[in-house]
């Protein structure tokens, strides 16, 4: 097993530090390149997608062939809080931290530069996910890089494989992962038993999940945007109060980014430390071309496609550039927590801790290890709501569903109370191959989001409120599944002329 266990990590050490960053960053040149810099062209569109994104706005239309069902329908909204209560968690919290040990301040510049770059790649996927979505019995969506594998390409057998290899990445191993971290935490803290945070969190997570999809979406709506705010608006309070320091974190962010002060390096070296390490982290955080949130982003309602991959897209913005940030000017504001140089791989999320600590004193240590539960929490909802959607892909009915959030819920518990060192090798490769095989496919199917785009564009031109059509409709390379798109008309009653 020893043995096994290296093996296990030399792939995931090579896949992930060098591969899978390396693609991930290509992958993301491209899409920008390929939408004509849809992060910086389309901000005002983005932002109105946004706030108008809780009501659903796909009304059943004169001469549909079938009617939404409203009330079963999960808005834009609710699709991007699932998705920004995946992004949104430990890894906010204890993943920066080991990155600016690692890297340096530095690596807060390489987190900001992937996530511009992440902001075209989730507006791809999540756009995929929209144009080849299908309707579920319960009137909801389903969509994702499965099902853009299957429509799209015409491969329902590689759709398979990547469902199955998320089913075991996200939907159990990414489960267990979070909560052995939170009970490590609140283990060293506090001294809880890991078993007592387990069943916390398992008893929180199962009434949830076997309300299935809409119980997810309604629960994360709430949850995960509120405690990114309190996170974020007690960190801004904190550069408020030391607002003359800010200049001077900017400046070491900068130097260490590009290796001109050897001082600020982190542990793991200069300039290319930072990036390496900077990089990851912003790529493992905000998920982009991972293959994860489009499984959120298929299911909204929306009027066009490009809607969704607006504001999916937006998501990455707040995990990275917002919250990401927050843990990261929260360390290097500190005198006494944050020493660039040393050694604090092992605190982790403790790190960051000790950083409140500093600032505000030591009662914050309670509220922020609750706050911690709950964003582990939301995560384990995110995951779930993505593995619903490959259960369902893969033919599974209700029962197979209420299976799922079952053995989703045994994970949280398992996953706090035993060593995962097996398990997080194994998760991190299955998660890595699935993202390779999303990525592939993004760039050959990149011909329907450009022209979802163009479509998209030219009826703002218009002066109309985008609706999108899915046959005959020239901006396309072709017509999408039956059963979604092609019965949409506007609201004169015919297909919007080109």
């Amino acid at each position: 097993m020893e043995q096994f266990n290296q093996i296990l990590g030399a792939i995931d050490e090579w896949l992930y530090l060098y591969g899978l960053v390396a693609m991930l960053i290509g992958v993301g040149f491209f899409c920008t390149l390929v939408t004509g810099g849809v992060q910086i062209t389309h901000l005002r569109d983005m932002w109105q997608s946004i706030v108008s994104s809780r009501t659903v706005d796909e009304e059943p239309l004169p001469g549909t062939a079938e009617a939404d069902h409203a009330p079963a329908a999960i808005s834009s909204f609710q699709a991007f809080a699932v998705g920004l209560a995946s992004r949104v968690g430990i890894g906010n919290v204890a993943g920066v931290a080991l990155a600016l040990v690692a890297g340096g301040p530095g690596a807060m510049f390489w987190m900001w530069v992937v996530a511009i770059l992440g902001m075209a790649t989730s507006f791809v996927e999540s756009t995929l996910a929209q144009i080849f979505k299908e309707r579920a019995a319960d009137g909801t969506y389903r969509g994702g890089p499965a099902y853009y594998m299957r429509y799209g390409l015409g491969a329902k057998k590689l759709g398979s494989l990547f469902a199955l290899l998320l089913l075991f990445s996200v939907g159990i191993c990414v489960v267990m992962v979070q909560s052995n971290a939170a009970a490590g935490i609140m283990a060293a803290s506090h001294s809880v038993p890991t078993w007592v945070t387990g069943l916390i969190l398992a008893g929180m997570t199962l009434p949830v999940v076997l309300g299935g999809l809409r119980s997810v979406a309604r629960v994360t709506e709430m949850v995960a945007p509120a405690m990114a705010l309190v996170y974020v608006v007690v960190t801004i309070g904190i550069m408020l109060y030391n607002i003359d320091r800010i200049p001077g974190v900017f400046s070491a962010i900068i130097a260490s980014a590009f290796g001109t002060n050897e001082a600020l390096a982190g542990i793991a070296g200069g300039a290319v430390a930072a990036i390496l390490n900077g990089a990851r982290r912003g790529l493992f955080s905000n998920e982009a071309g991972l293959g994860t949130v489009p499984n959120a982003a298929g299911t909204a309602t929306v009027s066009h496609p490009v809607r969704q991959g607006f504001i999916q897209s937006f998501g990455v913005f707040v995990d990275t550039i917002v919250v990401c940030s927050a843990t990261g000017f929260l360390i290097l504001l500190t005198t006494n927590t944050y020493q660039p140089g040393v050694d604090l791989s092992a605190q982790g999320a403790v790190l960051t801790h000790q950083a409140l600590a500093e600032h505000l004193g030591n009662w914050v240590i309670w509220p922020m290890e609750v706050l911690l539960l709950v964003l582990v929490f939301s995560t384990i909802l995110g995951c779930y709501s993505y593995g619903q959607v490959n259960v369902d892909y893969l033919g599974g009915n209700r029962n197979g569903q209420r299976i799922f959030g079952l053995v989703l819920t045994a994970a949280v518990f398992v996953g706090a109370v035993t060593a995962l060192s097996t398990v997080w090798a194994l998760a991190d490769i299955a998660l890595g191959v699935g993202a390779v095989l999303n990525m592939v496919v993004m760039i050959i199917l990149s011909p329907w989001v450009t022209g979802a785009l163009r479509d998209f564009s030219y009826q703002k031109a218009a002066g109309r409120e985008p609706v999108f059509v899915g046959h005959n409709n020239d901006f396309l390379p072709g017509n999408t599944p039956g059963g979604v798109w092609e019965s949409v008309i506007d609201v004169e009653g015919h297909y919007p002329k080109r």
